[in-house]
């Protein structure tokens, strides 16, 4: 089973505006899920869905936060299995080149490792849209 799910997208926007929207509280609760979050290493962050999104809660530690790269763990509510999500951001002459990793996803016990794959693969790609748009927007606003 693979155990890395990777994304990469080019967003036409300086790479800060980026940085923002995936490191600062307000802007994951407008495009992602409620967050209490701080991009700050040691930092113990919760993500809150609604009921709709199927889980509720998402919980970790950030391990590192440098300009341009975001890494922390990714515990989904009632498991125990600890994954690591990764955000690494680059300069380009387009504007911002994103590549975000989730990995560990084979440590889920026996066939649940392949669902949350399934499941994390499809929310990565939705989130990405989700970002897509409000950086469209927040250009457009502001």
């Amino acid at each position: 089973m693979k155990d890395v799910i990777t994304k990469e997208h080019v967003f036409p926007h300086p790479i800060e505006k980026v940085w923002n929207a995936i490191s600062k509280q307000e802007e994951i609760s407008a495009w992602f899920i409620k967050a209490d979050f701080k991009a700050e290493k040691g930092y113990r962050y919760t993500f809150t869905a609604s009921e709709e999104r199927g889980c509720t809660q998402i919980s970790g530690e950030v391990k590192s936060a440098n300009p341009y790269t975001l890494i922390y763990t990714w515990i989904v509510q009632n498991t125990n299995t600890e994954t690591t999500v990764k955000w690494d951001l680059m300069k380009t002459s387009e504007g911002t080149k994103l590549r975000l990793e989730h990995s560990g996803i084979s440590l889920y016990p026996g066939d649940s490792a392949v669902s949350f794959f399934t499941s994390f693969d499809q929310g990565w790609d939705h989130c990405i849209e989700e970002l897509v748009s409000f950086l469209s927007k927040k250009v457009h606003a502001g």
